[in-house]
C-alpha cells in the first residue's frame, strides 16, 4: 500500500520538477482543505533520504508522510489500544473512548489523502471527493448504528454534527477571533454565508414538516404515515445539494475558493505539489477508510456501556461528544484561521460542515436505511428539531452584516452551552422520546395522558 504508485516521487516531491503549472493552480484549495492543512506539518525528510534502498526509502517517506505529517500524530496510539482493548476485553467504556479519541486523526488524514487526490484528478473532481469524504466519518457511524438497530443514535449524532459547527465551532472561532483582533475590524464575505445559511433552512424545513405531519396525524386530522414524506424531502434534499456542488464547483467558484496562507509561515504546510503518489494515496485512502470503519464499530458498539459507566445519558454522548471528537481537527483548523483574521476561511469549514451533513449526510442516512429496509425518517422529534432550527436562525442573524466581534461569538458558545446542558439533564432513553413529544408520559403503572 505504501509505496504503490511511488516510483514518481522520490523524498516526498517528484521526479524531473513540479506538477504542470495548469495541475497546481487549478486545484482550487477550499477552505475544509486550508482548515485541515492548518494542523499539518511539514516532515522532515533528511535521514529518510540516505536510505539506500530506493524501495524502502519511498516506503519510509510515506510512513512519514502519512503518520507524522500532522501535528495530531500523538494520537495515533489510540487506534491500536482501541483494537487491543475490544478483544482483550479491557471495558467497553474504555474501547468507546479509545476509539473516539483514534477517530480523530484519521478524520484529519481522510481529508489530506483527499487533497492528495485532488493535485492529480484536477479541482472538479477532487472537489467532489471532499463534498463526499469530508464527513466520512458521520456517514460510517450512522450506517453502522443503522445496522445496529439505533436510529435514535443516528439522529442524535446527525444533529449535534450540525449544531456543534454552528454554535460550538463558529461560536468558538468568533470568539477568539474577536479577541485576538480587538483592534481590527473583522469583516467576510456574506455571499457564502447567504448560500449555506438558504440550504440550512431548507434543511431545517424538510426536518420540521415530518414532526408536524406527526402531530397532525395524532390529532387525527391525517391518516398517512411520515416515512413516505421524510424519504420525499430526502430526495429533494439531495437535488438541492448536487445544484449546490454544482454551484460551489462550476458557475460560482470563486465563492467558496479560499485564500492562501502567508508564504512566510513556517508552521502551517502549503504544498503547490503532491507528496504521496496517485495510487500510493487511492490506497491509503482506502486503508483508513477500513479503520474508521473497525473504530465506528467499536464506538457504536459500546455507547450503551460507555453511558451506564459514565452516568451520562446516549442521547448527550451521540449529540455531543461524538461530534466534537469525530470533527476535532477540522474544528481547531476553523479557530486557528479565526485567530488570522481570516473569517472566510472558518465560516467555509463551519457552515460548510453544516451544509454538508444536513443536505448530504442526513438524507443519504434516509435513503440508505430505505435500501435496508429500516424504517427511519426526518422527524427528530421536538427537542432536536427545536434547537436545530433556533441554531440555524441564531446563526444566520449574527452573520447578516458581514462583520464580527467576540460578543457574536459568544452568544453563540452559550447557545450551545445552553442546548448541550439540557440534553445532559434530560435521561430520558432514546426510545421513550416518541410517547414524551406526543403527550404521553411514561409512569410506574402505566402511561398518562398529558
Amino acid at each position: 500500500m505504501a509505496s504503490a504508485g511511488y516510483e514518481g516521487l522520490e523524498g516526498g516531491n517528484l521526479k524531473g520538477g513540479a506538477l504542470s503549472k495548469e495541475m497546481r493552480h487549478g486545484h482550487g484549495r477550499t477552505a475544509h482543505n486550508m482548515s485541515s492543512s492548518s494542523l499539518r506539518k511539514k516532515s522532515d525528510l533528511t535521514l529518510v533520504s540516505k536510505v539506500p534502498c530506493g524501495l524502502l526509502r519511498s516506503l519510509l517517506t510515506n510512513l512519514q508522510e502519512i503518520f507524522l505529517g500532522t501535528k495530531l500524530f500523538v494520537l495515533f496510539p489510540a487506534v491500536p489500544l482501541a483494537i487491543a482493548a475490544h478483544y482483550f476485553n479491557f471495558g467497553r467504556a474504555w474501547v468507546f473512548a479509545l476509539s473516539l479519541l483514534g477517530l480523530t486523526p484519521l478524520a484529519e488524514r481522510v481529508s489530506f489523502l483527499t487533497e492528495q487526490i485532488a493535485y492529480y484528478t484536477g479541482p472538479t473532481v477532487g472537489g467532489l471527493l471532499n463534498a463526499t469524504c469530508g464527513n466520512a466519518t458521520e456517514l460510517i457511524i450512522a450506517i453502522f448504528a443503522l445496522y445496529g438497530g439505533k436510529i435514535e443514535v443516528v439522529k442524535c449524532s446527525l444533529v449535534g454534527s450540525i449544531l456543534s459547527n454552528l454554535l460550538l465551532v463558529l461560536g468558538t472561532s468568533l470568539l477568539c477571533g474577536g479577541l485576538a483582533n480587538l483592534r481590527k475590524e473583522q469583516s467576510f464575505d456574506r455571499k457564502q454565508a447567504d448560500v449555506n445559511s438558504g440550504l440550512l433552512m431548507l434543511g431545517a424545513l424538510c426536518h420540521l414538516l415530518p414532526l408536524m405531519f406527526r402531530y397532525a396525524i395524532s390529532s387525527g386530522e391525517l391518516t398517512v404515515s411520515t416515512l413516505e414524506l421524510s424519504r420525499a424531502c430526502s430526495i429533494v434534499m439531495l437535488l438541492a445539494y448536487i445544484a449546490y456542488l454544482f454551484f460551489q464547483l462550476k458557475t460560482h467558484r470563486q465563492l467558496f475558493e479560499s485564500q492562501e496562507e502567508d508564504d512566510d509561515n513556517d508552521d502551517v504546510t502549503s504544498e503547490d505539489e503532491p507528496v504521496i503518489g496517485f495510487p500510493s494515496a487511492l490506497a491509503w485512502l482506502l486503508g483508513m477508510t477500513i479503520v474508521i470503519a473497525i473504530l465506528s464499530e467499536y464506538a457504536v458498539g459500546t455507547i450503551e456501556a460507555a453511558s451506564e459507566s459514565w452516568g451520562i445519558s446516549v442521547r448527550f454522548i451521540s449529540i455531543i461528544l461524538l461530534p466534537i471528537v469525530g470533527n476535532a481537527a477540522e474544528h481547531a483548523g476553523a479557530i486557528i484561521f479565526a485567530f488570522k483574521n481570516k473569517l472566510d476561511i472558518t465560516l467555509g469549514v463551519s457552515l460548510g460542515s453544516a451544509t454538508q451533513v444536513s443536505m448530504f449526510v442526513v438524507p443519504l442516512s434516509v435513503i440508505t436505511a430505505w435500501i435496508m429496509g429500516i424504517q427511519m425518517d426526518l422527524d427528530f422529534k421536538l427537542l432536536e428539531t427545536g434547537s436545530l432550527l433556533i441554531a440555524i436562525l441564531v446563526t444566520a442573524f449574527t452573520l447578516q452584516d458581514g462583520t464580527s466581534h467576540y460578543l457574536k461569538g459568544f452568544v453563540l458558545l452559550l447557545c450551545y452551552i445552553v442546548i448541550g446542558a439540557c440534553f445532559f439533564v434530560l435521561k430520558t432513553p432514546p426510545n421513550q422520546t416518541n410517547d414524551i413529544n406526543l403527550g404521553v408520559l411514561p409512569t410506574k403503572s402505566g402511561v398518562i395522558e398529558a
